[in-house]
């Protein structure tokens, strides 16, 4: 039976829950259940902190976890990504009050004050700056106020609370993160491509987990079109619609007619059903899809 962890709250909780029910694996009805299993799928579902999720994958005794980018790096734990799920995204950068920097290099001999202490302090080094890193839970946005550090590092979204708190970000951004599916780290060390497709090496249970999650995202980034056209004027609505290997067309009734369906990204839904109106196409339908598999 397949182990996976799952953030048990936070950002990350709610829409991995939702990813993971889209894939057709049960989930928890409560909040304070801490384990279910979906005898079904052959899964095991443990809810953790998502800041131990890495160190639980890397210790072995789980097969894969959700979690974020920046709890992974931070952690140092032994894990490796292998597919992004794109929600939970945030930018991680330094901040202060106006005037106190304008770059990374202007840190030397100052004190960073940050909850991810990890991340920070491999940040400076690796460009050999040499300041002070000071480890605080929660927010850290009053540090400054109370004297703690003369900088902060920490997950901007919206930077709301960091203005609210008279601050503001410089420098180039530490680095982004989102939620991310991890295993346990290879014996070469080397970590796969974000969002490979599984090798054969994986183990086939983990593949087929990972599959499911990839039709998710596919599903929720493309929606099918279906419409009607000209014949001549085929070739035109084909290079609007190329689908993701080729278009289905058939025939209609009508002489001089055929319906097409393609997959189109939903972003440019709207746009494309505008471009295939001009050229004469009619009976023009978007679905949403529910899963695939590619």
């Amino acid at each position: 039976m397949l182990r996976i962890a799952v953030p048990n709250k936070g950002s990350l909780s709610g829409p991995a829950g939702d990813m993971l029910h889209e894939a057709g694996y049960q989930q928890r009805r409560e909040s304070k259940e801490l384990r279910v299993v979906d005898p079904t799928n052959e899964v095991e579902f443990f809810y953790l902190r998502p800041r131990d999720i890495a160190i639980y994958v890397s210790s072995g005794k789980l097969d894969i976890g959700i979690t974020g980018r920046d709890l992974l790096i931070d952690s140092g734990a032994e894990a490796e990504e292998i597919l992004p799920l794109g929600f939970a995204r945030s930018t991680f950068r330094f901040a202060g009050k106006p005037g106190t920097a304008n770059g990374i290099e202007d840190l030397g001999g100052r004190t960073v004050a940050t909850s991810y202490e990890g991340i920070v302090a491999a940040h400076l080094a690796d460009r050999g700056v040499d300041a002070s890193v000071v480890h605080l839970d929660g927010a850290v946005e009053t540090a400054i106020e109370l004297g703690v550090a003369e900088v902060i590092a920490d997950v901007v979204e919206t930077g709301t609370s960091l203005r609210n708190a008279g601050l503001e970000v410089f420098g180039e951004p530490i680095m982004k993160s989102e939620a991310i599916v991890i295993v346990p780290q290879t014996s070469s060390g080397g970590a796969p491509s974000s969002g490979a497709e599984p090798d054969e090496t994986t183990e086939p249970k983990v593949q087929q987990f990972l599959r499911r999650l990839q039709g998710v995202l596919v599903a929720r980034t493309y929606v099918m079109m279906d419409y009607d056209c000209r014949v001549e004027q085929l070739e035109k609505a084909v290079a609007l619609t190329p689908g993701l290997e080729s278009p289905t067309v058939s025939p209609l009734h009508n002489e001089g007619w055929v319906a097409v369906r393609a997959m189109v990204p939903a972003k440019e839904a709207q746009r494309i059903m505008d471009d295939l109106y001009e050229i004469g196409a009619r009976a023009i339908l978007t679905t949403a899809i529910h899963a695939c598999r590619l």
